[in-house]
């Protein structure tokens, strides 16, 4: 929290010293207080939106301003200059910080007598002086580290997945109808989670075009945005896991230990995946685990009559498949890896099964991408 207060400090400072230079002996006092606004709304925007909300302020500033030349200061007026710049901010699509900072802006320019610099009312002058200070230092000079927040999105989708298929794996073992309605929520709600990680990306993205401070990080990026396609379907695939395990749970069908087992795998992926997320080379952990589940899938299929069964596993293997795909998603060097058939990664599973390896130790906690310190 202490670098976006030393942040808006130097804006203020910066705006404020600006004003001065341009303005000469006037009272400036708005500029800074125009700079804290403009920078409140562009964190967390995208280039062209933080553009878009500081013409806000300034509209609003114009409006409130030229309101106390026609109707003079006092307290009705004072209120419906809150009204006005309000609804500018509205209108705009602020949020409510931006919608309570414009309030304020009107008071105070409803409280004070207006100026001028020739025939120019002065404090929309101010408020593009400030404006400008905000974007060039969050946008130019010290812009967010954009894989910091893709780092954060992406935990959150690694650990709501890990959590349902844990979930759905315990519904396998026990055949709990309630958990299996629980699970299947859950799956659902990770929609949002991957919304979430598709907007840091593009956040990312339009950082890394603009800042050049954040030019390095296009290559990372790229890989994230990778890796989060692959995710999605894995996401999408868990739904549909979710709604067969739905199903089977109802029908009183006996429980899978096979199928428990293929998908606790799929949740130990999640959970590796999450871990190496930052570190492209590290990769053997989740691709190990979810060929596992992959060939454990396999063979229930082969040994359980049931459709319902059927159609389970096969889910569970195009989920490992996914995981797979998203494990390597930055194997550059190893271009074979990336661009196997799923039949050719499915039968790498069974291979593998074939032959006792040393199963990795399990976790049952989310990995923690070490972006998030950044």
């Amino acid at each position: 929290m202490l670098w976006p207060i030393l942040e808006t400090a130097g804006a203020a400072v910066t705006a404020w010293y600006l004003a001065k230079l341009l303005l000469g002996e006037r009272e400036t006092a708005f500029a800074p207080i125009a700079a804290v606004i403009c920078l409140g709304a562009a964190l967390g925007q995208q280039r062209e939106r933080a553009l878009e909300l500081m013409g806000g302020v300034v509209l609003g500033v114009l409006i409130a301003d030229l309101l106390v030349r026609v109707l003079g200061s006092g307290p009705p007026q004072v209120g419906l200059m809150v009204v006005m710049a309000m609804s500018a901010a509205a209108l705009v699509g602020g949020g409510s910080l931006l919608m309570t900072e414009a309030g304020v802006s009107a008071i105070i320019i409803g409280s004070t007598a207006p100026s001028t610099l020739g025939l120019f009312p002065v404090r929309p002058i101010e408020a593009l002086i400030g404006g400008a200070v905000a974007f060039a230092v969050h946008a130019l000079l010290f812009p967010p580290d954009p894989l910091r927040h893709v780092s954060l999105a992406a935990n959150a989708v690694f650990s709501s997945l890990g959590r349902t298929l844990q979930e759905l794996a315990s519904v396998l073992r026990t055949g709990d109808r309630e958990q299996a309605e629980h699970a299947l929520e859950e799956a659902r709600r990770i929609d949002g989670a991957v919304r979430a990680l598709g907007d840091a990306l593009a956040l990312g993205r339009d950082t890394a075009r603009s800042a050049p401070l954040r030019r390095s990080a296009r290559a990372a990026l790229d890989r994230d945005e990778e890796i989060s396609r692959h995710l999605d379907f894995a996401v999408r695939n868990t739904r549909v896991l979710a709604r067969d395990t739905l199903r089977y749970a109802r029908r009183g069908s006996p429980p899978v230990p096979g199928l428990a087992d293929a998908v606790d795998d799929l949740a130990e992926t999640t959970w590796a995946l999450a871990a190496v997320f930052d570190e492209p080379g590290a990769r053997e952990d989740p691709r190990r685990l979810a060929l596992r589940a992959a060939a454990r899938a396999s063979e229930t299929m082969a040994h359980h009559p049931d459709l319902a069964v059927t159609g389970i596993a096969g889910q569970v293997r195009s989920t490992a498949v996914d995981l797979v795909r998203a494990s390597e998603a930055a194997a550059h060097d190893e271009p074979e890896l990336a661009s196997a058939s799923t039949e050719e990664m499915l039968l790498e599973a069974l291979d593998t099964s074939s032959s006792p390896t040393e199963a990795p130790p399990t976790s049952t906690e989310p990995g923690r991408p070490k972006r998030e310190d950044g």
